[in-house]
């Protein structure tokens, strides 16, 4: 274990401030940085990708758990504290200055890799579904991903809740999800106006003979005009009506009533058709 600065003193010494247009928020619990970095399993000796370590807090912990760890920053105002952190662990860390949106992460980490971030809000969502869009099985083994409570509800939502749409269906068609652990807006820097949650996300098996593409079609249509049966919403799906009955899926049915794998055995008819 490497003894590590007070977060509060590296913010303070390289004059750092959480940037609101970047969507930035800093943790500085080592304690709860410590859990987070926890929740992937072992580390000693993984390959961790990393968006937004700003000051280093999370990566401090991933580091200390023993990980190589690749991140990837876009405020150079951070990069002297993140260097200054690399120090501490040498050949542990290695800095990327960039935009998390344009990098192909597998050459960069290779397959296995787990993803473990506080994100930026304001790309979190963007950046979790060319995750889960990834060819399968995807490059990462696992992401472990902070989000505001909403999303991560959205991400775990079951048919029924109001949160269930296209984004439960994306999280759980081909992969697990759950929300690890609540994180009060208060652990942050500034707090921000909405409670947290990291959610952890292992691949599963892909259901055989589904197109991604079909599915993303079918869940933007119906989850699109949500309100609506799907006698109505679907009728842009060419096909789709057609193979409700076979499948006992009313088309008097709302979206947001049809489980994931009902929505994977419409897509499979759909892509074979």
């Amino acid at each position: 274990m490497t003894t590590l600065p007070p977060l509060r003193e590296v913010i303070a010494r390289h004059g750092l401030s959480a940037s609101k247009a970047l969507g930035q928020n800093f943790l500085l619990d080592r304690q709860l940085l410590a859990r987070i970095a926890a929740i992937p399993g072992d580390l000693d000796g993984a390959s961790v990708y990393e968006v937004g370590p700003g000051p280093g807090g999370l990566t401090g912990a991933l580091l200390d758990a023993g990980a190589r760890v690749t991140a990837v920053e876009r405020d150079r105002r951070c990069l002297p504290a993140l260097a200054e952190l690399g120090g501490l662990f040498p050949g542990k860390l290695t800095l990327i200055e960039d935009d998390a949106l344009k990098i192909a992460e597998e050459p960069l980490v290779g397959r296995g890799a787990h993803v473990v971030s506080n994100l930026p809000y304001n790309v979190g969502t963007a950046l979790l579904l060319r995750w889960l869009g990834a060819e399968w099985a995807p490059w990462w083994s696992s992401l472990t991903l902070m989000f505001q409570k909403e999303v991560a509800d959205r991400i775990v939502a079951k048919p029924g809740d109001d949160a269930f749409g296209r984004l439960a269906v994306a999280a759980q068609w081909r992969a697990v999800p759950r929300i690890a652990l609540p994180v009060h807006r208060s652990a942050f820097v500034p707090p921000p106006k909405v409670a947290s949650a990291v959610v952890h996300i292992v691949p599963a098996a892909e259901p055989e003979g589904v197109s991604h593409p079909v599915l993303e079609c079918l869940t933007a249509a119906a989850f699109g005009q949500r309100r609506k049966m799907l006698r109505q919403s679907l009728k842009s799906v060419p096909y789709a009506l057609d193979a409700l009955p076979a499948l006992g899926i009313a088309a008097e049915r709302r979206a947001e009533t049809v489980g994931v794998d009902e929505w994977v055995a419409l897509a499979r008819v759909l892509s074979s058709s």
